[in-house]
């Protein structure tokens, strides 16, 4: 397959996550799959969360939503665009490590990889280890090189020719000894945080609710952390986070909750708290599930350049002058992981 009949096979993809995310019936066979492919993948959004319990279906969709929009011509021709990529499949294989901590996390470094015209070889989490097979038998579809030029490996990642890695600080440094030999992206853990000046709108404190709560708080963009003013009136962020309530509803979130409120309780912290959320006044970055940290300033510009410090932690901050808010969780295709340019790294291989 060329370039453009790759970029063309992503695009039917997008259509069909699409359509599911926004919980369309199946259309016809313009498709590209038939009804009982489409109900086959439309009911996993619904059984997987039997395997993992944080993947339900709202969050499932939402995933396969956001994974359209990307995926539209029009966004792929904009982001390859960029770099001079040719059309020629490279027999050169690339090792993907997959997270697991929210439905589909690491299919971005995939769609590099294909992009870019590699093969791959695939390491999933046991978290995540039903989405994305699903979804490569559906790319198949448009593009039959895909089956045998991407392998799901269950045992140790070999005879690779370049490896993106995605774990925790821990498993971070066994990737680094085990794959160091080899061209390489290692990443480690990373939260998002945002500022509020007091000048945002009741719409800007709703995107910021999305970019808590999305995912129930597992991903690496979702805010775990604001800075707020002295003063600042934290009944704001209440009233736009209770629309969020509904994840209290998911035992895995309630009972995290309860957790760390019976835990910063007995330890006698002063708390804030919703009956779905604490707020903990906390220097930290990460905070855990079912808690966010905030932290007041005097001087916006000394917050800034606090978090250049920290930016080996920091994935991306939400603000006025950063990244919009509700739109931590909705990266485009050029918005990598880490700020490191995955597709440059593919095109360095060759």
């Amino acid at each position: 397959m060329d370039l453009y009949q790759r970029v063309k096979a992503l695009e039917k993809l997008g259509k069909i996550l699409s359509s599911i995310g926004e919980n369309r019936n199946w259309t016809g066979f313009e498709l590209g799959i038939t009804e009982n492919e489409y109900k086959a993948l439309e009911e996993l959004t619904r059984s997987v969360r039997i395997f993992n319990g944080w993947f339900t279906e709202k969050e499932v969709k939402n995933s396969f939503k956001a994974w359209g929009k990307q995926l539209s011509l029009e966004n792929i021709e904009k982001w390859i665009k960029r770099y001079n990529l040719d059309d020629i499949e490279s027999n050169k294989e690339v090792g993907i490590i997959m997270a697991g901590n929210i439905p589909l996390v690491g299919f971005h470094d995939y769609v590099c990889c294909y992009i870019a015209g590699y093969k791959t070889k695939i390491k999933l989490s046991s978290d995540d280890d039903k989405l994305f097979p699903a979804i490569l038998t559906i790319l198949n579809h448009f593009d039959n090189t895909v089956a045998e030029r991407s392998e799901v490996v269950i045992t140790q990642l070999k005879n690779i020719d370049g490896i993106i890695a995605t774990g925790s600080n821990n498993t971070s440094r066994y990737f680094e000894q085990y794959f160091g030999k080899y061209p390489n992206i290692i990443r480690k853990s990373r939260t998002s945080v945002a500022i509020i000046t007091g000048a945002e709108s009741e719409e800007d404190l709703r995107g910021l609710a999305n970019d808590v709560f999305a995912f129930y708080g597992l991903g690496c963009r979702n805010v775990t952390k604001v800075f707020l003013p002295k003063g600042y009136d934290l009944d704001n962020l209440f009233k736009a986070f209770f629309p969020f309530q509904y994840v209290s509803e998911n035992n895995k979130y309630a009972n995290n909750y309860d957790y760390h409120k019976a835990v910063f309780m007995m330890e006698q912290y002063d708390l804030l708290e919703n009956g779905f959320l604490i707020m903990k006044e906390d220097q930290s970055l990460h905070s855990p599930i079912g808690t966010l940290y905030y932290e007041y300033y005097s001087d916006a510009s000394s917050i800034q350049e606090h978090l250049k410090q920290l930016d080996e932690n920091i994935q991306c901050v939400v603000s006025k002058k950063d990244i919009p808010f509700g739109k931590a969780q909705n990266p485009e295709l050029w918005d990598y992981a880490d700020n490191v340019d995955t597709l440059e790294f593919l095109i360095s291989l060759k």
